[in-house]
C-alpha cells in the first residue's frame, strides 16, 4: 500500500474532486443549505471522508453512499435521493483503489478529468420574465384591495357555533368571546 504523505495527500485530492464536482454538494453550498461556513464544511467533508477510507478496510459501495448521506443531512440539511450517491461512491471507492496499488499517474488522471469537468460548469441564474414581473404586479394589487376592503371592515366574522358535531366523530370546542 503506498503510504507515502505526498500520495496520501493526492488521494485527498482525488477526494476532492468528486466531493467538489458532486452538483448536490455544489448546490448545497452555493445556496446555503450548511449556513454561512457551507464551504467550510464541504472543505472539512474532503478530510472526513479520506479519513473515513483510511480508517475502514475494505469499504462496500453501500457503506461509503451511507456514509456520505449522512454527513450531507448532518452538515447540509440535505436528503440526496438523485441518484448521484452510487456515482460519487464508485468514484471514490475506484480512486481509493488505484491509491491503494499504486497506481498514482493514474489516480492523476482521474482527478485531472474531474477537475477539467469542474472548470466547465457554468452557474446558470434564470432571468425574471416579463410575465413573472407583471403577474408580481398584479399580486400586489391584490393584496392591496384585499387589505383595504379589510380595514375598512370593523366588525369580525360571527365565531362558529361553539360546539359542533363532525362527522368523522370528533367534537370541536370553542371558546365564546
Amino acid at each position: 500500500m503506498a503510504a507515502s504523505a505526498a500520495s496520501r495527500e493526492l488521494f485527498t485530492e482525488g477526494v476532492r474532486a468528486v466531493l467538489h464536482t458532486w452538483p448536490v454538494l455544489q448546490i448545497a453550498v452555493d445556496n446555503g443549505f450548511g449556513g454561512v461556513y457551507g464551504q467550510q464544511k464541504a472543505d472539512w467533508m474532503v478530510d472526513v471522508v479520506q479519513q473515513y477510507f483510511h480508517d475502514n478496510a475494505d469499504l462496500q459501495q453501500c457503506e461509503v453512499e451511507d456514509f456520505i448521506a449522512d454527513l450531507m443531512d448532518q452538515e447540509f440539511d440535505t436528503v440526496v435521493d438523485d441518484g448521484s450517491l452510487p456515482q460519487v461512491s464508485i468514484n471514490l471507492l475506484q480512486m481509493f483503489t488505484q491509491w491503494q496499488q499504486g497506481a498514482l499517474q493514474q489516480l492523476q488522471h482521474s482527478i485531472d478529468s474531474l477537475t477539467q469537468k469542474k472548470s466547465q460548469r457554468v452557474k446558470v441564474t434564470a432571468p425574471p420574465t416579463q410575465s413573472d414581473e407583471e403577474s408580481d404586479d398584479e399580486t400586489q394589487e391584490m393584496e392591496c384591495e384585499s387589505s383595504s376592503s379589510s380595514v375598512s371592515r370593523t366588525d369580525p366574522p360571527p365565531p362558529p357555533p361553539p360546539t359542533q358535531d363532525e362527522e368523522d366523530g370528533w367534537t370541536v370546542v370553542r371558546k365564546k368571546k
